[in-house]
């Protein structure tokens, strides 16, 4: 591979004798590269049929994944979109959630470098969920919806094969997760009862994609009389107050809060706002001061948090409501879900760009 000039970037091009899937998997071991799933050769028209889904030079430099700097243009990009078996038209998708993972709030290097499994979740809203073919019913995090699946899966072989995120030298994951494959669904606006959870944030456009870098799902069930809202979000603080999360001494940290339809109309239905969802579980999410600070010697916490001193006293699992944040997806069934996030990151969302 050749860096041709500051500004852009073209990958060397190899001739194969034979690209059965055999064979390419054999390749990608010989170079050390790939998720150890078959992969789609990334033939150079099928790497233009993902480019023209994209505006701008496809070799232009457009920013660097960590911890190896990596380079991204639109065309490295592309190549491991095919590889992942994505569909031109999800293209700008993984182009968008990649470059929401550069964003210096994420910390990548650290996400990519930690010996937590914490994985990115890709979530997809507004027009091009639709028009792509995202899932965002039932089963949505599952198998069975190939842009869910390849989606989630070009951005996994973007951080091994550009950020350089390979276990046991980029990736320290103890014990790494299934979500390092693929972690990719579609909000459920259809079945929301508030407005978009991008345009919740500030973003408002067409299409849009949050990445939220995190651990697996923690499901919470409730099928408790009618749809109480306090049992459900009881039910949901309870999977939150775990001492076993980076999230419990990091007061920065995020909860995606990703309610089922059910839940979501249960919760409405009684005038909760996303916002009150929010505001409820950072009261009723907590644990004592004392039992805090025996678990750990260590609080990366808000200053206000630090002068508390009656033992007692029930501290909220994160430092600001805004940072439990709220999210429709998944079809019929009275489950939801809690993803935790790593602790030092921030999640980002940003309209979809190619």
């Amino acid at each position: 591979m050749t860096v041709t000039s500051r500004t852009t970037y073209q990958p060397e091009m190899v001739e194969l004798a034979d690209d059965g899937p055999e064979a390419m998997l054999e390749l990608l071991a010989e170079r050390g590269l790939g998720d150890g799933l078959p992969v789609v050769p990334p033939a150079a028209e099928r790497v233009d049929a993902m480019l023209a889904t994209a505006e701008g030079d496809p070799d232009e430099v457009l920013f660097t994944l960590q911890p190896r700097a990596g380079i991204v243009t639109r065309r490295v990009v592309a190549i491991n979109a095919v590889l992942a078996g994505c569909l031109p038209e999800t293209f700008p998708v993984v182009l968008t959630a990649l470059r929401a993972l550069a964003r210096p709030e994420v910390n990548l290097r650290g996400v990519n470098a930690t010996t937590h499994p914490v994985a990115p979740m890709v979530l997809v809203h507004g027009r091009i969920a639709e028009a792509a073919g995202f899932h965002a019913g039932v089963g949505a995090f599952g198998p069975g919806n190939r842009a869910n699946a390849t989606v989630g899966r070009a951005v996994r072989l973007a951080m091994l094969h550009v950020a350089g995120a390979l276990p046991g030298s980029g990736d320290a994951a103890t014990h790494g997760q299934p979500a390092k494959y693929t972690f990719c669904a579609a909000e459920n606006l259809a079945e929301s009862p508030w407005e978009s959870y991008a345009l919740s944030r500030g973003v408002d456009a067409p299409s849009a994609v949050t990445v939220h870098c995190g651990e697996g799902p923690h499901n919470v069930h409730d099928a408790e009389a009618a749809g109480d809202p306090a049992l459900i979000l009881d039910k949901i603080a309870s999977a939150m107050t775990s001492l076993g999360q980076n999230n419990a001494p990091i007061s920065q940290a995020e909860y995606f809060i990703v309610l089922g339809p059910e839940h979501a109309r249960s919760l409405a239905d009684r005038g909760l706002t996303r916002g009150d969802v929010s505001s409820y579980l950072f009261d009723h999410a907590r644990l004592p001061l004392g039992v805090l600070k025996r678990h750990f010697a260590e609080r990366a916490w808000q200053q206000w948090m630090h002068i508390v001193s009656d033992d007692d006293h029930l501290m909220p699992m994160t430092g600001d409501a805004d940072n439990i944040r709220v999210v429709v997806v998944g079809g019929p069934g009275k489950h939801s879900l809690v993803v935790p996030s790593w602790g030092v990151t921030r999640s980002v969302t940003l309209p979809v760009e190619g």
